[in-house]
């Protein structure tokens, strides 16, 4: 008996070696472990030369165009601390991050905002170039689905419906208006593709909440799907980018090779903005991270929403960013793609 509990003394882990045993798995844990939230920072400021062709040619021009893109990383607890102690990264929650969309659904509005991103760009690149071009709606792309919905389950968020009750339609406001016009609780067939497939479903219309109180509904959140088509071979190469903040900077890049005209006068530039069938830049999250993705890159200018108002813009946030960071990148302020070319035509007159 004094022998066995001799030996198991003899067997214990020493309290010492336990204790850095639990240090090292809480350390690699904190280090390892993802936690419910993201870490957005800077992202890589790519040369758009790289990644747009125009008819088979790729931009030989001095200089560049680039794109400028936020980083998001599933943060661990040690991430997460070092973004509360560094500049221009943000902690943020899934839900703030994501809204009520799944990582698919997610993924998949990322990639319809960088589609549209790109047919907004080579729409108004053919304009200024005097190209001609063909707009072709393909139907309602799904943006999100109220669980209220009687589709729900059925349509998902990706999706592109082409017809209610076997009616087809020119643009998305001619559906919405058909829909508007049937009855709450009313029995529709809804045509959509999913997944590259054809497929229908059918439900009955619900009572929409405001602004269209009353009226009925599929319930579902919903934008155009077009396609554009045109006699230049336009072709983008990209991989792992979403959203649709890179408008303004494809723009450049394809009217650019479209007219073989020097805009840049050789400078490295970049920017960032969205681009409309207007013309106009809209405005984009998270643009003290893209100037000091730009500042690092070492691009010489930055092209920055202007924004409609005199109160906190792009404008304004991408100034205060460059000022913290202490760059002499010039920050230009554009508020459409004709005034962003006007601008870059001036550097080459210099």
């Amino acid at each position: 008996m004094k022998n066995y509990n001799r030996n198991n003394r003899k067997n214990k882990v020493p309290v010492k070696s336990l204790v850095f045993l639990l240090v090292a798995l809480a350390f690699l844990a904190a280090v390892l472990l993802p936690i419910p939230y993201y870490v957005e920072g800077p992202g890589a400021t790519i040369k758009l030369d790289e990644l747009i062709t125009v008819n088979d040619q790729k931009d030989d021009h001095s200089g560049s165009f680039s794109l400028t893109s936020v980083g998001i990383r599933q943060a661990t607890l040690v991430t997460a601390i070092k973004s509360k102690l560094t500049d221009f990264e943000d902690l943020v929650t899934e839900r703030e991050l994501m809204g009520d969309a799944t990582d698919e659904e997610y993924d998949r509005i990322q990639n319809y905002y960088m589609e549209s991103s790109q047919n907004a760009a080579i729409e108004q690149a053919l304009k200024l170039a005097g190209k001609p071009y063909k707009m072709h709606y393909l139907g309602v792309y799904v943006m999100g689905i109220d669980p209220s919905s009687n589709f729900y389950g059925k349509i998902s968020v990706g999706d592109t419906v082409t017809k209610v009750d076997g009616k087809s339609f020119a643009t998305s406001d001619e559906l919405v208006a058909y829909v508007h016009d049937q009855k709450v609780g009313q029995t529709v067939t809804v045509t959509y593709i999913q997944d590259d497939q054809e497929k229908e479903a059918t439900g009955k219309l619900i009572s929409l909440p405001k602004p269209n109180e009353g009226k009925a509904g599929i319930g579902i959140t919903l934008t155009s799907h077009t396609e554009i088509t045109s006699d230049e071979e336009i072709a983008f190469h990209i991989d792992n980018i979403g959203g649709p903040s890179a408008g303004l900077m494809f723009t450049l890049e394809i009217y650019q090779q479209l007219v073989n005209q020097d805009l840049r006068a050789g400078m490295a530039i970049a920017g960032t903005g969205t681009m409309n069938e207007a013309g106009l830049v809209g405005q984009i999250g998270g643009i003290d991270k893209k100037v000091a993705s730009a500042a690092a890159s070492g691009a010489k200018i930055f092209l920055a929403p202007k924004g409609e108002t005199k109160a906190d813009t792009n404008y304004q946030e991408a100034k205060a960013a460059a000022k913290k960071l202490g760059t002499d990148m010039k920050i230009v302020p554009v508020a459409t793609v004709e005034e962003a070319v006007a601008y870059l035509e001036s550097l080459s007159e210099k």
